[in-house]
């Protein structure tokens, strides 16, 4: 068990952008969570088993193409849109795990946590499952959290940090590249912004 300063610290350690994401988050018990990482991946839903793993597969398959030159630039065309077709395909398989009971918005997310704003203060130690939709690298990531933080904003609203308690690493290295890639994103609109 960590304490409450390790979990923390943990968050912190991890780059969070702030970019909205849609996610579900379900307040459960803590019996519900409290399991080690091979319940919590046999309990995972099958979509969100798979979506990770796709990502990653797919990544690997393209890499040894990218460096072939011109000669094979067709034939990478041609593999990039298939991937691009089971991508959105994969993203229809995951938007069908979306709850509408449970939606909400993280304003901000990274490979430690998410901090969410809600109209209602959260209790520290509340544990959740959180479902994370990542539409821009059409992935969803299932994990469990617990409120590590809960803060009154200036409008009255509240913003809650979780921790991550179970995540696969596969889902943590997910996370962190979509954080970097929109990152990226931002930086170039806004030096294109700039030279305007």
């Amino acid at each position: 068990m960590h304490s409450l300063a390790d979990k923390q610290a943990q968050f912190a350690s991890f780059f969070l952008i702030q970019h909205p994401l849609p996610i579900n988050l379900i307040p459960v018990e803590k019996s519900t969570v409290d399991v080690d990482m091979q319940s919590f991946e046999r309990d995972m839903p099958y979509a969100f088993r798979i979506a990770s793993e796709m990502s990653e597969i797919e990544s690997r398959a393209l890499k040894p193409f990218r460096n072939m030159g011109e000669k094979f630039e067709e034939l990478v065309d041609y593999l990039q849109l298939q991937a691009k077709k089971m991508d959105l395909m994969m993203s229809y398989i995951l938007q069908q795990q979306d709850d509408e009971n449970y939606r909400l918005c993280a304003q901000k997310f990274g490979g430690g946590g998410i901090s969410v704003i809600s109209d209602t203060p959260v209790e520290q130690g509340q544990p959740v499952i959180i479902k994370m939709f990542l539409e821009e690298e059409y992935a969803a990531v299932f994990t469990y959290a617990e409120a590590i933080n809960c803060e009154k904003s200036e409008n009255d609203t509240y913003v809650t940090d979780y921790y991550f308690t179970h995540i696969r690493e596969i889902d943590q290295e997910l996370l962190v590249r979509a954080s970097l890639h929109l990152q990226t994103k931002q930086l170039r609109k806004n030096k294109a912004s700039k030279a305007e």
